[in-house]
């Protein structure tokens, strides 16, 4: 599902990846560890496309996905990757639900479908009754809720997590982690995890460390 080979990338002097190469099957969860400066949200921000190698190359679902062209690339990664990081990035003027629809809604999707599943979402997350409160009136783990109901609104087959727990408590990034375990076997997705947490990391199911851009 994931493979990528030979990953280099260089931002001015400074080289942040040195031929990495991995391979994750279809269904995995897996996640990567190191140290701050290891490069490892370097690394899944390139297999996310959210930016792209200066060398090497990246193969999702079959697809070699920095030959597409700048709309295919977009269209690829709206339709079939989902991310959560550690800050939620939701839209502060628009309610838990509309910031929970909003790729189904730029995917041209039904309206009234995506709704029907952004409500199914939140209520499973336990949001059910805060539908149409504004982010400042939800607590953190609350956002990054909201932020995982976004992620999974267009049903990816791959899900991309950066320190999604960062900024959470003991018991609300244990609570997200099981939800993320709940909803990976329920959507059948690959979900790759970038965290410094070993308690976080020891329940995925294969781990990849990095030190100094590298795979050790």
């Amino acid at each position: 599902m994931i493979y990528c080979d030979q990953i280099d990338k260089k931002y001015q002097n400074l080289q942040i990846l040195k031929g990495v190469s991995l391979r994750i099957e279809k269904g995995s969860l897996v996640s990567i560890v190191g140290s701050s400066g290891a490069g490892k949200s370097t690394l899944l921000h390139i297999l996310g496309t959210l930016d792209k190698p200066d060398k090497g190359r990246v193969i999702l679902d079959g697809i070699d996905v920095f030959s597409l062209n700048e709309s295919g690339l977009a269209k690829f990664r709206n339709e079939h990757i989902g991310f959560i990081f550690q800050f939620h990035h939701l839209l502060p003027e628009l309610t838990a639900l509309e910031n929970a629809i909003l790729p189904g809604l730029i995917a041209k999707k039904s309206e009234s479908k995506v709704m029907e599943k952004g409500k199914s979402l939140l209520d499973f997350l336990g949001l059910g009754s805060r539908l149409d409160h504004k982010p400042s009136q939800l607590s953190g783990g609350e956002q990054q809720r909201v932020a995982l109901a976004r992620a999974l609104i267009n049903q990816p087959k791959i899900l991309f997590a950066d320190e999604p727990t960062g900024n959470l408590d003991h018991d609300n990034a244990q609570e997200i982690l099981s939800m993320l375990l709940e909803l990976k076997k329920e959507f059948q997705m690959t979900m790759l995890i970038v965290t410094h947490d070993p308690a976080i990391a020891n329940r995925t199911e294969l781990i990849y460390t990095m030190r100094d851009g590298m795979i050790v």
